[in-house]
């Protein structure tokens, strides 16, 4: 197989990028050969711009179509799981964007059916191709800041007015979305946070529903962590700052690490922070380090990266970006900051899946229908 035939589900705004990447030959092992919407203009836009691609109104003809090897789902949130379930059940290879899914329950069910399969499983986190990510994960893993202290993620560039919200009768609702900025602007960064610094054991999180918005998900968080070693954690979002900060910090026992504005800041200490606090110096003696400053250019390869590893991965065996069941690890964290702000109290990991399932259906149960609108979708240059 020179090329693998490639479909999309979902020509949305992810779905739309990656059907002008994969047209525009950025993927040289893939081809575009399907698309599929439930929404007749985007399939009228498909038919187009992209007339010899062809298209499809429900995921049922497209899979008996046998048109692809490979499919992306890039649905609304909910279906994420079920589509990559039937998608591996069926024989096609799967890719997922971001989130694997809206709860942990469903996730760790398309996870077992995947271990299960012959077929590949990848998810869309193209944030791990970016090399400031991948130079701290390298630096967290090697030893280089000692073991880890304290973790702090402000993320707070999310800015979104009252008409993004507006844009679909689905966005902003726990029954459509099933959560706000944790879910829709956060997966990639709590994927790195965990992807670099590991999983918590504890998770206390405040948040506020619809603050800033006439929304009835969260637009601003803060949660604190605690990790199996002792170490702490806090992560802050919102999208309601302008301006917003991106800042992340990994602090050692033997140095720290500084993310913010596409540099990274590597400090390194003389010695180990807890070998020098009970060696017998004065009192007031500063232990001392030496920075060096990191910087990257450019944010890697992306969404083009990612499908150019998994094509590598089907074709050849080689490394993904990253496996689909990984997408699980994230998502565990949205779900229990979200389980620990509905009860007003810490909750440990493992997440109790049953009782954030039975908190998350109250909530979908009372959810408010939005008036229809027509969307809005951007193409990879942003033209409309």
């Amino acid at each position: 197989m020179s090329q693998l035939r490639v479909g999309i589900i979902g020509i949305g705004n992810m779905g739309t990028a990656h059907t002008e990447n994969l047209m525009k030959g950025l993927i040289p092992d893939m081809r575009l050969t399907a698309v599929c919407d439930i929404n007749p203009k985007r399939l009228q836009w498909a038919a187009e711009k992209y007339p010899a691609v062809e298209r499809f109104e429900n995921t049922d003809a497209l899979f008996a179509a046998k048109a692809c090897d490979v499919m992306i789902v890039a649905t609304p949130h909910y279906d994420h799981p079920r589509l990559v379930i039937e998608g591996l059940q069926k024989g096609y290879h799967m890719m997922c964007e971001k989130p694997a899914g809206v709860y942990t329950k469903a996730v760790r069910e398309m996870n077992e059916v995947a271990s299960k399969s012959d077929k590949k499983f990848g998810i869309m986190f193209n944030q791990r191709t970016n090399p400031v990510y991948i130079k701290m994960k390298e630096l967290v893993e090697s030893g280089a800041i000692g073991a880890i202290k304290r973790t702090n993620w402000l993320i707070t560039d999310w800015y979104r007015g009252q008409s993004y919200y507006d844009s679909g009768n689905w966005r902003a609702t726990w029954d459509g979305e099933g959560g706000g900025v944790l879910l829709n602007q956060c997966p990639h960064n709590l994927d790195l946070w965990q992807w670099i610094c590991g999983m918590p054991c504890k998770v206390h999180a405040h948040m506020h529903f619809g603050k800033w918005h006439h929304i009835e998900v969260e637009d601003d968080v803060t949660a604190y962590v605690e990790y199996p070693n002792g170490a702490t954690g806090v992560f802050i979002t919102s999208t309601a700052d302008a301006p917003g900060t991106n800042r992340f910090e990994v602090l050692g026992s033997g140095g720290k690490l500084v993310c913010e504005n596409n540099k990274l800041l590597y400090s390194k200490n003389s010695m180990d922070e807890r070998e020098f606090c009970f060696s017998g110096a004065g009192g007031f003696a500063a232990l001392t380090s030496e920075t060096e400053e990191l910087t990257f250019d450019g944010y890697g390869e992306q969404h083009v990266g990612v499908l150019k590893a998994f094509a590598g991965y089907i074709l050849r065996g080689e490394k993904p970006v990253a496996n689909g069941e990984e997408g699980i690890n994230g998502l565990t964290l949205s779900n229990a900051m979200h389980l620990s702000a509905f009860l007003n109290r810490a909750v440990d990991l493992p997440l109790d899946e049953d009782l954030y399932l039975a908190e998350l259906n109250k909530r979908r149960a009372a959810s408010q229908k939005k008036e229809e609108r027509e969307a809005v979708f951007m193409d990879t240059a942003g033209t409309y």
